[in-house]
C-alpha cells in the first residue's frame, strides 16, 4: 500500500485545473458500447475507476485507444460478448451500467456484481425493478447480474428512492426500447444530465434530464460521436475546501460554477470569500471558520460526496456544528482518525455533533474510502507537523494527479510505497 506523508500547516496558493467528472465518465463509457461506430471521449479523468471500465470493454472484444492522457477512442462494433466479466469490475460500483447498456443493445447481459467503497447499503433492486418494467427477466446469481429480454418496451417507471445509478441505468436501457419511457422521481445530478446529453449526441431522444421527470423516446440504433465530459463537481469542491482549510487562496479552473452552488453557499456561510467567474472560481480561506449546519441531499442539495471534506473543516470551526448524512448511512468511518487528531466529534446515528477546536494535531491516518481519504488529506494539510495518510489507492480512484496538483499549490507532500 502507498501513503502520503504531509508536513501541514502551510497556506496553499495558486491555480488548479479540474479534471473531467469521474461519475459522468463511467456512465458514458458504458453507453459508448451501444453504437457500432466510433466514439471519441475528451476530458476523461485518468483515474483507476475509469481505466477499469475501459479495460472491461477491451476484454469484451472492443477496441480502446488512448489518443492523449485525457482523450480516448472507443470502437465497440466487435464487442460481441454479453458478459462484462473483468475481475476488476467487482472493485467499482459503476460496473452495473454495462447491464443497462448491453440489455439495450443486445437484449441480454451478464455482468459482475458491483463493488466500490463501503459507505452503506446501495442495493441494485431499483435497477432490476426498472429493467423488469421494460420487459426483461432479471436475477442475481453466483455474483453476476443476469438480464435478458426478447424485446424491450416502454413503460412509466417511478423510481422509489432518488438514485443516480438507477436513473442512469434505466436511461441506458430505455434509449432503444419500443415507444416512450417515462422515468419519474429521477436524480438530477450534473453527471446524469451529461450521460443524457452524450446519448443524445449519438442520436438518442432523451428529454428532461435535470428535472424530476425524464422522457425517452426509443430509437432503432445509435451512431458514433465526439463528446467532451463535464468538469468534476466533487474534485472542484474538494479543492475549494482545501483553500479554506489552509487559509489559502486558490483559483479553481475548468469548472461550471452553477454545479457548485450548494458548496459555495456553505463555505461563504462559514466566513470564506468565494468569487465566481465564467469557468473558474476563486476561494480565499478565512482565519477561523464559523460553525454551521449541513444535511446531505440529492442535487441540487449539498452532495454526500463532499460531507467528509466539510466535516474536517468544521472540526476547527469557532463553535458547534451539526452534520446529517441522509444518503449513505455508513459514511462516518473517517471520524476515528479525526478523533486521533484531537477532533471533538460525537456521532448520533446518521448525524455528527462537532465542537470545533483551534487546531488538530498530526497523526498516522488510514483512508477507509475515496472521499474520506480526500478528507483525511485535507486534515493533514491544515495541521502543523507531519502526518501520514495510508491506503491512498482509494483516493486515486477519483482524483487525477492529486499529488502533483497539491505540490503545485505549495503543499509539502511526498509519496512512499
Amino acid at each position: 500500500m502507498s501513503k502520503f506523508i504531509i508536513n501541514g500547516g502551510k497556506k496553499l496558493v495558486g491555480e488548479v485545473n479540474i479534471s473531467g467528472a469521474k461519475n459522468a465518465t463511467l456512465g458514458i463509457i458504458a453507453a459508448a458500447i451501444m453504437t457500432d461506430e466510433d466514439v471519441i471521449l475528451d476530458n476523461i479523468p485518468d483515474v483507476e475507476d475509469v481505466n477499469i471500465m475501459l479495460s472491461a470493454i477491451e476484454e469484451m472484444g472492443g477496441e480502446v485507444k488512448r489518443i492523449t492522457r485525457n482523450k480516448v477512442h472507443i470502437f465497440a462494433k466487435n464487442a460481441n460478448a454479453t458478459m462484462a466479466n473483468a475481475k476488476n469490475l467487482s472493485r467499482i460500483r459503476a460496473s452495473y451500467y454495462f447491464v443497462g447498456a448491453l440489455l439495450s443493445k443486445k437484449k441480454q447481459a451478464v455482468v459482475r456484481m458491483p463493488g466500490g467503497c463501503s459507505i452503506g447499503e446501495r442495493p441494485i433492486d431499483l435497477h432490476l425493478k426498472g429493467f423488469k418494467s421494460l420487459g426483461a427477466e432479471c436475477e442475481v446469481k453466483d455474483g453476476f447480474i443476469i438480464a435478458k429480454a426478447d424485446k424491450l418496451t416502454s413503460d412509466n417507471i417511478y423510481i422509489d428512492i432518488v438514485s443516480v445509478g438507477a436513473t442512469i441505468n434505466l436511461i441506458l436501457a430505455s434509449v432503444m426500447a419500443e415507444g416512450t419511457t417515462v422515468l419519474e422521481n429521477v436524480a438530477k445530478e450534473p453527471h446524469v444530465v451529461d450521460v443524457a446529453n452524450f446519448l443524445n449526441s449519438m442520436g438518442a431522444n432523451v428529454k428532461g434530464a435535470g428535472t424530476d421527470t425524464i422522457r425517452i423516446k426509443g430509437v432503432p440504433y445509435l451512431h458514433g460521436t465526439t463528446y467532451t465530459i463535464i468538469p468534476d463537481q466533487i474534485e472542484a469542491g474538494t479543492y475549494m475546501t482545501i483553500a479554506c482549510a489552509t487559509e489559502g487562496d486558490i483559483i479553481i479552473k475548468n469548472i461550471i460554477p452553477k454545479h457548485l452552488d450548494s458548496i459555495s453557499a456553505k463555505l461563504i456561510d462559514m466566513g470564506n470569500n468565494v468569487v465566481e467567474y465564467d469557468e473558474a472560481i476563486r476561494v480565499i480561506g478565512c482565519e477561523r471558520q464559523f460553525p454551521t449546519t449541513i444535511k446531505t441531499l440529492p442535487y441540487p442539495g449539498f452532495p454526500t460526496d463532499m460531507q467528509p471534506q466539510i466535516t474536517v473543516l468544521l472540526s476547527i470551526a469557532n463553535g458547534e456544528s451539526n452534520v446529517t448524512e441522509s444518503i449513505f448511512e455508513d459514511r462516518f468511518k473517517y471520524i476515528v482518525d479525526l478523533k486521533k487528531m484531537g477532533a471533538q466529534i460525537e456521532q448520533r446515528s446518521t448525524s455528527l455533533n462537532i465542537k470545533g477546536i483551534e487546531h488538530l494535531k498530526p497523526a498516522s491516518l488510514m483512508s477507509p474510502d475515496l472521499r474520506a481519504g480526500a478528507a483525511l488529506v485535507i486534515a493533514a494539510l491544515m495541521t502543523k507537523g507531519e502526518s501520514t495518510v495510508d491506503r491512498i489507492e482509494y483516493i486515486k480512484r477519483g482524483y487525477e494527479n492529486i499529488f502533483g496538483k497539491l505540490k503545485e499549490l505549495g503543499a509539502d507532500i511526498r509519496e512512499e510505497n
